[in-house]
């Protein structure tokens, strides 16, 4: 069943784009899906989401920051009376009526403190300035420049796999009783402001095997990456073959070129170049090669976050054709 959209991009059901390709069915269609943002769908965009496809739940791996650049998008889109007009979903909530909405910031606590640890003390504190003096992607960009461009998009997914175990695999209290959270090391002891505190966070591979969420929809911005790094880690869990999750990767190169030049000022914003627009051809293998190197298996990996052999066996249930 292909689906068209008016204003989803880099849509696809993955166990039909694995099974297509592969000439068998090995993954259930009609579970998982992915995409990248849907905040603009049309009316009739959120009918096939909602009717057609029966989507139960969206999974939402996007940042703060990212949320609140596309609520002053929205915001900027509702005061342009052609773009309401054309599209009347805009002058409504965000969120279908109806679905259930899980917001997973795969890249948490964690990862944000491995990464400002690679920053020197000067970019630390320069980092920690413009953030609170309310310059925060100012202070993005730098660490996008100094940490985050030098490892490149695959050890930055990488990094992900090793620092956000507990945003991957399962639902854990992320109650902090102060509103600052822990030192993100031992050499920068000043704390980082953290928000959305005193809440239960349901995490990604959890939803998935919860009886009442499938089927998911999941999505970052742009649906490529940290999309692409659960849905190729789901896809392990199952044994596809490594051809088959690098042609669901690859797909979203074509998938998101209707907004290649947007989506290009977006990455200059927090400090990055033009390649990190792009799918490199060996993010599924350095991934697998990682995940087998370190953990010794994807099995080994999905223990050490506390996704164990039970939790693993329900997702084949519910993922395996």
């Amino acid at each position: 069943m292909s689906v068209s959209f008016d204003n989803i991009i880099n849509f696809r059901d993955v166990g039909k784009t694995v099974n297509d390709y592969l000439g068998r069915k090995i993954v259930r269609e009609g579970v998982l899906y992915r995409s990248a943002r849907p905040d603009e769908a049309s009316p009739a965009d959120r009918r096939k989401l909602k009717d057609e496809l029966r989507i139960r739940t969206v999974v939402d791996l996007r940042t703060k920051t990212e949320h609140l650049k596309q609520a002053q998008k929205r915001e900027a889109d509702l005061a342009v009376p052609a773009l309401l007009q054309s599209n009347e979903a805009l002058a409504g909530p965000v969120q279908i009526p109806g679905l259930q909405y899980r917001e997973i910031k795969v890249t948490g606590r964690p990862f944000e403190r491995f990464l400002l640890s690679q920053l020197s003390w000067w970019s630390y504190f320069k980092f920690l300035f413009l953030f609170l003096s309310g310059y925060r992607m100012r202070a993005i960009s730098l660490l996008g420049r100094e940490v985050m461009q030098p490892r490149g998009l695959v050890g930055l997914g990488l990094i992900t796999l090793d620092q956000s175990g507990g945003e991957i695999a399962k639902v854990r209290s992320s109650y902090f009783p102060l509103p600052f959270s822990p030192s993100p090391s031992p050499l920068l002891p000043t704390p980082i402001p953290i928000t959305n505190t005193h809440r239960l966070t349901p995490q990604f591979l959890q939803t998935l095997i919860t009886p009442s969420s499938p089927p998911v929809l999941l999505h970052c911005t742009q649906g490529k990456d940290r999309t692409g790094l659960l849905v190729a880690l789901a896809l392990m869990v199952l044994g596809v073959p490594t051809s088959a999750i690098e042609h669901d990767y690859l797909l979203s190169q074509a998938g998101l070129e209707t907004e290649k030049e947007a989506r290009l000022r977006e990455i200059s914003e927090i400090g990055l170049t033009a390649e990190w627009g792009d799918t490199p051809l060996d993010f599924v293998v350095r991934v697998q090669q990682h995940v087998e190197t370190k953990y010794g298996g994807i099995a080994g990996y999905l223990d050490s976050i506390g996704f164990g052999s039970a939790d693993q066996r329900k997702l084949i249930e519910v993922l395996g054709a």
